[in-house]
């Protein structure tokens, strides 16, 4: 009968989505992510504090990246730099480590028997579509770290601290703005799965130029100073081609400030700042995200390989 082929058509389906489900991807990922956060996170501090600076007078004003860094480290010490930090490394083990992990279970999905490579706009919809899954998931994290990092002391006429950490974050949201609180700023994040998806086509396709051109098979392993390279390339490509929606989603997630909507903040910000109001934040954002994708993709490349090559040689054994 056919209604009966159709669950076993889906179920079909469905089996052999799995199969190409790898989970060193997602312990990969997730190494790279906390590993890179841990070490830069005082510079997202900074590109968060920045990307809000709109001159609303309870805010700490700063001249610069190391004025901002010592001005934070004065009032509140390591502890001040590290602000919102539990979000911030949960949401990046979680983002890199399903992103990675969605990624290329739907590359390998879509190159099964298939002698070519994918082409640039399969790399670009792939990791676009592994981009939206992970944000589904991560979104709560980043409004509360958002939240976390935009609380000031020592500062006229600011009022105190409302969060105590991640986990009372996460809850005060929720029982002030419900589920939509959890999720202020995902729709400039979903646009902003086309930073992931930029960044990602561009990796795969410099890793097989790059393999061409020095006469090596497309999938080989590069060396750490050549993934550093081509993760440094690909990061600032996506990062210039994308930021404005870091820092619409930065204001929509403000405690401080209330927009109705990404079309309210998009043109009180254009009024009041102009283009430039856009790309507040993008020197310490360029700065942070540069190592930090290199360290997290040198991670991940290396973990990977190595549990990869030890499962190989657990199944021989």
């Amino acid at each position: 009968m056919p209604g009966q082929s159709q669950p076993a058509a889906g179920s079909s389906a469905w089996s052999t989505v799995f199969r190409h489900v790898r989970y060193e991807n997602l312990v990969a990922g997730v190494s790279g992510g906390v590993l890179s956060n841990l070490a830069l996170h005082p510079l997202d501090l900074v590109k968060i504090r920045f990307a809000v600076s709109d001159g609303l007078e309870l805010r700490p004003k700063y001249k610069g990246i190391l004025h901002c860094l010592t001005t934070i480290w004065k009032v509140d010490g390591l502890r001040g730099l590290y602000q919102g930090v539990a979000p911030n490394v949960w949401g990046a083990g979680l983002s890199w480590g399903l992103y990675f992990f969605f990624y290329n279970a739907i590359k390998s999905y879509k190159t099964e028997g298939r002698t070519e490579g994918l082409e640039a706009t399969e790399y670009l919809i792939s990791a676009a579509e592994a981009g939206a899954m992970t944000l589904c998931i991560t979104n709560p994290l980043w409004v509360t770290k958002t939240r976390l990092m935009l609380q000031y002391e020592g500062i006229v006429n600011t009022s105190p601290r409302h969060y105590k950490g991640m986990f009372d974050a996460l809850v005060k949201i929720y029982k002030n703005e419900g589920v939509r609180g959890l999720y202020k700023g995902f729709v400039p994040g979903l646009f902003g799965t086309s930073h992931g998806a930029l960044q990602f086509m561009a990796y795969e396709l410099l890793k097989v130029k790059y393999n061409q051109q020095v006469n090596r098979l497309p999938e080989a392993q590069l060396s750490t100073a050549e993934y550093i390279s081509v993760a440094a390339l690909s990061k600032i490509f996506a990062v210039a081609a994308t930021y404005p929606y870091q820092v619409l989603r930065a204001r929509l997630q403000d405690q401080h400030m209330f927009y109705s909507g990404v079309m309210d903040v998009i043109t009180k910000t254009w009024r009041k700042e102009g283009i430039g109001g856009f790309y507040k934040g993008i020197a310490p954002n360029l700065i942070r995200v540069t190592p930090a994708c290199c360290i997290t993709f040198v991670v991940y490349e290396n973990v990977s390989h190595f549990l990869l090559d030890f499962r190989g040689n657990k199944v021989m054994l």
